[in-house]
């Protein structure tokens, strides 16, 4: 039996369409930030590099600190100043994206099957985003931030998908062996990574991220709903199994 079932958040457990969603992100980001100075394009641009930076982070400082040093490279030390700003757009105008989401009941049966049977259940979405805005999120999803035993977030990650550490890391830091967990995501690339370390994943193909004419028939695929009916059969969980 599994130890932890590990849930991707981004059009796993919030069904959206990631162009969307990235527009209106960004759009929201700088109505915020053009009145204080900073060009829309070259921020946007700035997020991209800082978020490219964090993808390829080696473990050597946290997510968050090797996106707010590409930042500073960009625009000068004197601008961290501006990081409150920022932690506060996350707490407001970012909720204007919660638009570009189609928030599913099915996202929360299935945590709380899971949670009702006594299973750990993690939160693994991709740690490029700080914790306030990790929040938000399971917010929009209309999920319970209090329902995981872990949520990864720019603060607490040093790795990224596709990065197979990134895994491995939630595993050793939640003492639970990467074999006797299931991670669930949509995404082919960034999500199957997770089986490089023993992991079995689920591709929730609602809104499956994959290369054009990707065969899906060696992997364990199906709609969230079809997922959801396989929890609830899950027999209850049992330590040590």
């Amino acid at each position: 039996m599994y130890e932890a079932i590990l849930f991707d958040l981004d059009g796993t457990l919030l069904p959206m369409d990631q162009e969307q969603f990235v527009h209106g992100y960004f759009g929201a980001l700088c109505r915020r930030f053009a009145p204080l100075g900073y060009e829309p394009k070259r921020l946007i641009d700035t997020v991209w590099k800082g978020t490219s930076a964090m993808v390829k982070n080696d473990g050597g400082m946290s997510n968050c600190e090797r996106f707010w040093q590409v930042f500073a490279s960009v625009y000068g030390q004197e601008k961290l100043a501006d990081r409150p700003q920022f932690d506060d757009f996350y707490a407001k105008e970012f909720n204007e994206a919660a638009a570009q989401t189609q928030p599913t009941p099915l996202a929360d049966r299935c945590v709380k099957a899971l949670k009702k049977k006594g299973y750990p259940v993690i939160l693994a979405t991709n740690p490029i985003f700080p914790r306030v805005a990790t929040l938000a999120r399971i917010g929009w999803a209309r999920l319970d931030a209090q329902d995981f035993a872990h949520i990864t977030t720019y603060e607490n990650s040093a790795r990224c998908k596709p990065n197979p550490d990134y895994y491995a890391g939630i595993c050793e830091a939640q003492r639970i062996h990467p074999a006797k967990c299931l991670m669930v995501g949509n995404d082919y690339v960034e999500d199957l990574a997770a089986s490089q370390t023993g992991m079995e994943v689920y591709l929730a193909t609602d809104c499956l991220i994959a290369p054009e004419g990707t065969d899906l028939s060696a992997v364990l695929h199906g709609t969230l709903a079809e997922l959801c009916a396989q929890l609830e059969t899950f027999p209850p969980f049992r330590e040590g199994n």
